[in-house]
């Protein structure tokens, strides 16, 4: 292949800049990410206004890495997840999540997973890379692309599917800003959110680099219980992840999503529910309160659905907001923990 650069994988301006190199006219950038991130093609030779010689230049310098769809399925509750294969082969998933008002895609960012979190089944793929920036814009591309015939949206994007964002983080603050721009897939950062295991020494960063939505996978209010449940606690404890976020810079209203998956006898009593209120004290906050997704080979069970409304009458009753998650693509393994690519 004579073609070096993924063109999805570029931001305008660095887009803008090469062609100016070129010696071309900005309009034709204008042209070019039009076609790439709003008419969502998939081939230079579709950019049907350039001319014949420029699209031919253009194949020398770029090309399109979209993922190929190894499969597709829709669950009973209209969730679809597809199975993505990557240039070398490799793949990961990739979930939508349609909603009255809304459309959350789950974008993956790594293949496979190195925090080794024993109650995700991500968790059993071991890390063998981190997506690209253009594998990253090109799963919400391909997404609205796809859904675009059945009249569904893509509103939201979750950096919520394979992988820790924030280690991959030069490359998820490039795609997500891509992802952002008002000339062309427009989400915005009120659309947008990070999940992350609590990566503390990037959480900053975060809130000064983009400004998006944050979610905090916690699911253990005690060090011994989140060591077991989230390794990567050994390394940034819950005092630590607790100052980072009391400091986090979030802009006016927003508040942190903490994510809690009830593992019955493990981290789901009342004295754990109120455990989590005293954790949470000084922080504006969200919980989300999801119920265990079990996948084969698991030993964790979930709570029972009594137990889990008994957790959320007490962290509730606090006066935080607290959600119990909907399960959904659980009959097509794309719930919450479920994805394994």
């Amino acid at each position: 292949m004579n073609s070096t650069l993924c063109l999805t994988g570029l931001m305008r301006g660095e887009l803008l800049d090469i062609l100016n190199h070129w010696g071309e006219k900005p309009f034709r950038t204008k042209q070019i990410w039009s076609w790439t991130h709003c008419k969502l093609v998939g081939a230079i030779d579709d950019m049907t206004d350039l001319s014949k010689d420029f699209r031919q230049r253009l194949k020398e310098s770029f090309y399109f890495c979209r993922p190929k769809i190894k499969l597709r399925q829709v669950s009973q509750d209209k969730t679809i997840k597809w199975l993505l294969e990557l240039e070398d082969g490799l793949c990961v998933e990739m979930v939508y999540i349609p909603e009255d008002d809304r459309g959350t895609l789950c974008v993956s960012c790594q293949v496979g997973c190195s925090l080794s979190c024993p109650f995700c089944h991500t968790g059993t793929h071991r890390l063998e890379r981190n997506l690209r920036v253009a594998e990253m814009v090109d799963q919400v591309i391909l997404a609205r692309f796809e859904l675009m015939a059945e009249g569904l949206r893509v509103t939201n994007v979750v950096l919520m599917g394979m992988g820790e964002p924030l280690y991959n983080y030069d490359a998820v603050v490039k795609a997500v800003r891509i992802i952002m721009d008002p000339n062309g897939l427009a989400i915005g950062s009120r659309k947008i959110t990070l999940s992350t295991a609590g990566v503390v020494p990037r959480l900053a960063d975060v809130g000064r680099d983009l400004g998006v939505n944050l979610a905090i996978s916690l699911h253990g209010v005690h060090n011994e219980v989140r060591d077991r449940l989230v390794p990567l606690n050994r390394k940034h404890d819950l005092t630590a992840l607790k100052q980072a976020m009391l400091t986090y810079p979030l802009k006016g209203g927003r508040r942190i999503t903490w994510e809690y998956v009830l593992l019955e006898g493990i981290n789901d009593s009342d004295e754990d529910a109120r455990g989590l209120v005293r954790y949470l004290k000084g922080v504006p906050s969200k919980v989300n309160l999801i119920p265990f997704n079990p996948w084969p080979g698991t030993t964790f069970v979930p709570s029972s659905m009594e137990r889990i409304k008994s957790f959320q009458e007490i962290v509730g009753g606090s006066g935080l907001v607290t959600v119990i998650r909907d399960r959904r693509g659980g009959d097509i393994a794309a719930a919450c923990g479920q994805l394994v690519g």
